[in-house]
C-alpha cells in the first residue's frame, strides 16, 4: 500500500510517498505491531522518484521486507513547494528532520529502528542529520558526497560557482544558486561528523561512478571504523555508475542493501534477547 503525503516544515510543505509493509500475513496484519522505518534522502536537485525510478524500486523492495518507507522531495524538487538551495545545507538537514518527525508520528513505526538512506548529496545530508539527531539508529549511504563544496562545484561546473559569486545568482539546470548556498557547503564536513554517529552504517559505491569518486567509500569506511561504537560494512559494485542504472547493478544494490538491513535487524534482536 502506498500513499501520497504532505510533510509540513517551518517554511512550507514537502511532497512525499509512504510505503507500508507488504509482507505481512493476514493474521499478522490483524495484530498491532510496529515496523522499522526507512527515510530516503535524494541527491542534488533530484526527486523522490530517482533516476531510472531508483527510489521507487528501493522503497518497494524494502517494504516487501517489512519496512515502512518514506521517500520525499526536498524543497524546490519534484512536487514540493519552495526553491531548492534556499537556506543551504542547513535547510536540507532541517527538512530531513521534518521527514523523520512525520515518519515517527505514525503509530505503527518502531522508534528504536529508524534508518536514513541517502544517495549522493543526500548521503552527506543523511550523515549530517544522524550526527545531530539521535532518533536515527542506522545509516545506508549510496555513493555519498564527502566534500560538499568541491563535489557540488564539480557537478555544476566552476563557471556556475564563479558567476554566483560575481553577480549573486547563477543558473544550473533551471535552478538558481546563490553565494549563500555555496557558502553553506563549506560549513559542513561529513567526514568529520562520522565520529558523532554511533549506529551501524552500510556504504555502497560503484567503481564506474564518474560523479562521486569510489575512493570516498574507502575513506568513509576507515573513519567509521575508528569509532568506539557502531559497525560499518562496505559493498563495492563493479562497473556500477553513480545511479546504479543498469538492471544488474540496481538488483545488486537493492539485494545487498536489503540483506544487510535484515542482518542488522536479526543481530539486534538476538542481542536484545541475550541481554534480557
Amino acid at each position: 500500500m502506498e500513499h501520497t503525503i504532505s510533510i509540513r516544515t517551518a517554511t512550507g510543505s514537502l511532497a512525499g510517498t509512504l510505503h507500508y509493509p507488504t509482507n505481512a500475513t493476514e493474521t499478522e496484519a490483524a495484530k498491532p505491531c510496529r515496523h522499522p522505518l526507512v527515510v530516503i534522502c535524494h541527491g542534488f536537485i533530484g526527486n523522490r522518484i530517482g533516476v531510472d525510478r531508483l527510489f521507487v524500486k528501493a522503497a518497494r523492495s524494502l517494504s516487501a521486507r517489512g519496512y515502512m518507507v518514506l521517500r520525499f522531495d526536498y524543497e524546490g524538487c519534484g512536487e514540493s513547494e519552495g526553491e531548492y538551495g534556499t537556506g543551504g545545507l542547513d535547510s536540507l538537514i532541517g527538512q530531513t528532520r521534518s521527514a523523520l518527525d512525520y515518519g515517527l508520528s505514525i503509530d505503527c513505526v518502531d522508534p528504536s529502528r529508524v534508518v536514513l538512506l541517502g544517495h549522493s548529496l543526500g548521503g552527506a545530508v543523511a550523515l549530517l542529520t544522524a550526527a545531530q539527531d539521535k532518533r536515527v539508529k542506522t545509516l545506508v549511504l549510496w555513493a555519498a558526497v564527502a566534500h560538499p563544496l568541491s563535489d557540488i562545484v564539480r557537478v555544476t561546473g566552476k563557471r556556475v560557482y564563479e558567476e554566483a559569486q560575481q553577480v549573486g545568482r547563477a543558473d544550473h539546470s533551471g535552478y538558481a544558486f546563490t553565494p549563500d548556498f555555496f557558502a553553506s557547503l563549506t560549513r559542513h564536513h561529513p567526514l568529520e561528523q562520522t565520529r558523532k554517529f554511533t549506529g551501524d552504517v552500510l556504504l555502497v559505491h560503484g567503481t564506474g561512478d564518474e560523479v562521486i569518486p569510489v575512493d570516498y567509500c574507502f575513506l568513509y569506511e576507515k573513519l567509521l571504523w575508528l569509532r568506539s561504537q557502531g559497525q560499518c560494512d562496505k559493498e563495492v559494485i563493479l562497473q556500477a555508475n553513480h545511479t546504479f542504472s543498469s538492471l544488474d547493478h540496481t538488483e545488486q544494490l537493492l539485494e545487498r542493501t536489503g540483506n544487510w538491513l535484515s542482518y542488522i535487524r536479526k543481530r539486534n534482536a538476538e542481542w536484545l534477547d541475550w541481554t534480557i
